[in-house]
């Protein structure tokens, strides 16, 4: 669930990508930064109950570096300042794991797939379609691996190649992610740090779902097409391991209880919808609504009181890493504010780019939230990182906060299929066999693509003051 995990895998091959080393590094670059860097201070305002940075009230003031055993502290600090966060994100995946237990999104699929297996021209926008909203409403990353067990085969049955079938899962999860209508895990905690109404600025958000849902079917469809018309086209390996049981997906049929089950998910949505604008309810209220959703779940498919804590547990355990990145994310800001040189970083940061116009200066936002998504492989941790430090930002260049946010989920969602700190997405590939050689060199033309749009989209954003603020 943004969860972009740390597992490298390519074929047999396995390798460890330890974000937390990589934190612990910046650690104690920044506490080195507090020796180095001249202490400085904006004074804040309090505007529309926000605090706001008073660009015209940097000074310079007296050294503050930071011990070298605050360095430590930092983290038990940073993660007590993030409780809040920490703990929606715990709150919100052990429903998840409630969910999964029902086994209502996997019937739901499977049933799915089985009506379109004789309408292959339906397959891939229907199926990228519902993944796309799954990864916009559910967040779902890990989760859509075991569907490739189904995609791929009922791709190849249909005439496609394993590209192809993977592509729908993968690619389908990706448009979600990247336009975050509703994902708690990157929208909602990088919102709740820049201190904007959760999940607000939707309707723009739906408007770039659309673009990048028609572009991404075109592109897959249309390879899908040549395949079917020229095999030799394709990427295929072999056969045998994708047989597909058809007569095993027929005896998955969404059952009255599964049917339950997705009727309260869709009616804690919008739940959530009107509790956020009507109400103004924040992490701490749509915590709670999931959590209710969970023992619905659970009560409704005759669960036992172990079995629904087990399933909550399971679930949030796969979200630790998630959460802890955000509590070390913390203590890097936590070390820049106590040896006072963030408000310096800042102030020479909107020096350099003060005569650069807004616009620009949201597409370079957009391009470093790139780069970071490569070393940060977690959405929500990726959030606790920089959002602390674009959101003043922003209102020192003039950028609305929305736009920052913008930013910031394209940068994180469009990486997620190409860079090889993806642990998800590199699971996905081992899985199908496909080479990560070969499928970057497939994924390119889209990937620019979509590239080229996020770079519009936070552009248009910024000119149309994409708000509240």
């Amino acid at each position: 669930m943004n969860r972009k995990g740390s597992l490298i895998e390519s074929g047999t091959k396995k390798r460890e990508w330890n974000v937390f080393v990589l934190l612990m590094g910046i650690l104690v670059i920044a506490t080195l930064f507090t020796y180095l860097i001249p202490a400085g201070e904006y004074a804040r305002l309090e505007v529309n109950g926000r605090s706001v940075v008073d660009a015209d009230s940097f000074h310079f003031v007296e050294s503050s570096p930071v011990h070298p055993f605050d360095l430590l502290t930092s983290i038990h600090r940073g993660l007590e300042e993030s409780a809040g966060i920490i703990f929606f994100v715990l709150m919100v995946g052990g429903t998840y794991g409630i969910l999964n237990k029902t086994g209502a999104m996997e019937s739901l699929v499977a049933q799915m797939a089985l009506r379109l297996r004789n309408q292959e021209k339906w397959l891939i926008p229907i199926m990228m379609l519902f993944f796309g909203i799954c990864g916009s409403l559910m967040a779902m990353a890990e989760e859509t691996l075991p569907y490739l067990a189904l995609m791929i085969p009922l791709a190849m049955a249909l005439g496609f190649d394993v590209i192809t079938g993977t592509a729908i899962v993968l690619i389908g999860a990706q448009i979600g992610f990247s336009t975050a209508l509703i994902n708690p895990f990157t929208i909602g905690v990088a919102q709740q740090i820049a201190e904007l109404p959760m999940f607000s600025g939707v309707v723009f958000r739906i408007c770039l779902f659309v673009v990048l849902y028609i572009v991404s079917v075109w592109f897959v469809y249309r390879y899908a097409m040549k395949v079917k018309k020229n095999p030799e086209r394709g990427f295929f390996v072999d056969s045998g391991l994708y047989q597909i049981d058809m007569e095993e997906i027929k005896k998955n049929k969404v059952t009255l209880q599964h049917k339950l089950v997705l009727l309260s998910f869709l009616m804690a949505l919008g739940m959530i919808a009107f509790g956020v604008m009507k109400n103004g309810w924040f992490i701490t209220e749509i915590a709670s609504i999931f959590l209710l959703l969970g023992l619905i779940a659970g009560i409704v498919c005759r669960f036992s009181g172990k079995e629904i804590v087990t399933s909550f547990m399971q679930g949030a355990s796969t979200l630790i890493e998630g959460a802890l990145v955000i509590g070390f994310a913390r203590g890097i800001l936590i070390i820049l504010q106590d040896g006072m040189i963030m408000d310096t970083i800042l102030y020479y940061s909107a020096l350099a780019i003060q005569n650069i116009p807004a616009a620009f200066t949201a597409v370079g936002m957009f391009i470093l939230q790139c780069f970071l998504s490569i070393i940060v492989p977690s959405g929500s941790g990726q959030a606790a990182l920089t959002m602390p430090i674009m959101t003043p930002l922003a209102d020192l260049v003039g950028i609305t906060r929305q736009t920052a946010v913008l930013a910031f989920q394209f940068g994180d969602g469009l990486t997620n299929i190409v860079t090889p700190t993806s642990g998800y997405f590199m699971a996905g590939l081992a899985l199908a066999r496909i080479p990560w050689g070969r499928w970057i060199k497939w994924i390119w033309p889209l990937i620019c693509i979509q590239f080229i749009i996020g770079a519009c989209a936070v552009v248009i954003a910024q000119l149309i003051r994409y708000g509240p603020f």
